[in-house]
């Protein structure tokens, strides 16, 4: 598939490295030459320094060959204008990021007036993924997710007698015919490999999956029908988008939320289009500020400055005062897991996030569903081919990296749980579970044989 990609920035790079693990013909645009070389230097693209609206530009290109363009400029309006004019230059599909609040109840007005296809909003993709996790404790619809004859249950492990202290592989013998899917560790997701032993503590979430006739009645042990948060107070610190689109859908439910932002033109905005919120202005680093506004009897914190480290530092501070849940919102994957190491209930890096529903969208056919996982992991519902590159082979073939796992797969009526000689074929529905870092092998794996998409 040929995409053309304007914004040589991270969501854009980061979109980049996806696409070229699947064969595909990637060009990328900035009007920053620096950018430019210093992005692309070991990247198999083609690139171009010019300014993306320009129509001269794209004809240059020959815009009207390619399958996509996704601009993903920091300004919306900017991204917009460009998608409409290679729409109208003749590109096949379009998709632009517009992060701005003031669009967010016109999406569906700005992608019909301007004939864009895909909006894309990192800020809004994790605050949604926050609030999921907030609102509602289990992270999938009544714990299940629906997959064909396929299930997968999420529960507390303390919830089946005898489990917590077994290893992962003695768990099965347990649990019966299923597979392990994931293991949630203090906010760390984990994808067993099959030799891996892990040992299950109480407080530990499993990921399940098998057939439906065998996890529905071990949901109905281990959900708690109705089991949704009690949580009322809410802080966060860093008052930009992610924090305002987080606030409505808190307030939505019924909570009080408190915003700490340092500046004070953020704080004026805040207040003019947020009603009945408390909003300070003030260094949320403070530990006398915290005090003052009661930090400790909250119920959640979240953390969403646009600096890695200071959400680091807020998060251990909300932790050690004990607040129950505790989410910091990361840029770089190197603090994932010093943030997850810490104890904290999650660690959300938006690119990550945004960068594979854009993946998902682009994949077309061959994804049936997706769910992400506590915003570090997805599972993948996906219809197999002869066309793909893992059709007819066996899995310890397909060389597949640790923090993924074929877990589970439907063959006509039956519904198997794979091992490493079992032979992938053609119509069978697949359920693969992978860490968001581990998108571009993911591609990889599910890429088709010409390197072409459906």
């Amino acid at each position: 598939m040929k995409i053309a990609i304007v914004g040589a920035g991270k969501l854009g790079l980061r979109i980049t490295d996806l696409l070229l693990g699947g064969d595909n013909s990637v060009t990328i645009i900035d009007k920053s030459e620096d950018v430019v070389n210093r992005s692309v230097r070991n990247l198999d693209v083609m690139s171009v320094v010019g300014n993306g609206k320009e129509i001269s530009l794209l004809k240059d290109i020959g815009i009207e060959s390619y399958d996509y363009l996704i601009s993903v400029t920091d300004h919306d309006e900017k991204n917009i204008v460009i998608t409409s004019l290679a729409k109208k230059l003749g590109v096949a599909k379009v998709m632009a990021r517009v992060r701005g609040p003031e669009h967010l109840l016109q999406h569906d007005f700005i992608k019909k007036s301007f004939d864009i296809d895909y909006i894309i909003n990192p800020d809004l993709s994790v605050a949604e993924e926050i609030n999921k996790y907030l609102v509602e404790k289990y992270t999938l619809r009544d714990g299940l997710f629906y997959a064909g004859k396929m299930s997968m249950l999420e529960f507390i492990a303390g919830k089946i007698p005898g489990l917590p202290g077994k290893t992962t592989n003695e768990a099965l013998k347990l649990l019966g015919n299923v597979s392990i899917a994931a293991v949630s560790k203090s906010g760390k997701m984990i994808i067993p490999a099959e030799d891996d032993e892990i040992i299950i503590d109480k407080e530990d979430y499993l990921y399940i999956v098998g057939e439906y006739s065998k996890i529905e009645p071990m949901s109905k042990k281990v959900f708690e029908r109705g089991k949704y948060t009690d949580i009322q107070r809410v802080m966060i610190a860093g008052g930009g988008k992610t924090c305002y689109y987080l606030t409505r859908m808190l307030q939505s439910f019924g909570a009080t939320v408190k915003i700490i932002e340092g500046d004070m033109k953020r704080c004026q905005y805040l207040s003019e289009h947020l009603n009945d919120v408390l909003i300070l202005h003030g260094d949320a680093t403070d530990i006398n500020l915290l005090r003052d506004e009661s930090f400790e009897e909250m119920d959640a914190f979240v953390s969403t400055t646009g600096f890695d480290e200071e959400n680091l530092l807020l998060a251990l501070m909300a932790k050690q005062a004990g607040i129950e849940d505790v989410i910091a919102k990361i840029s770089r994957e190197s603090f994932g897991d010093l943030i997850e190491k810490m104890g904290v209930d999650m660690a959300l890096n938006p690119i990550d996030i945004e960068a594979t529903h854009v993946h998902r969208y682009l994949q077309g056919s061959r994804i049936i569903n997706s769910q992400v996982i506590q915003g570090q992991a997805e599972l993948l519902y996906i219809a197999l081919d002869d066309a793909m590159v893992i059709a007819d082979k066996k899995i310890r073939s397909m060389n597949i990296p640790d923090g993924m796992k074929i877990v589970a797969l439907q063959r006509g009526s039956d519904v198997l749980l794979p091992d490493e000689d079992t032979v992938l074929k053609e119509g069978d529905r697949v359920l693969i579970m992978s860490e968001l870092t581990e998108a571009i092998d993911l591609e990889k794996l599910i890429r088709l044989k010409r390197g072409l998409l459906r």
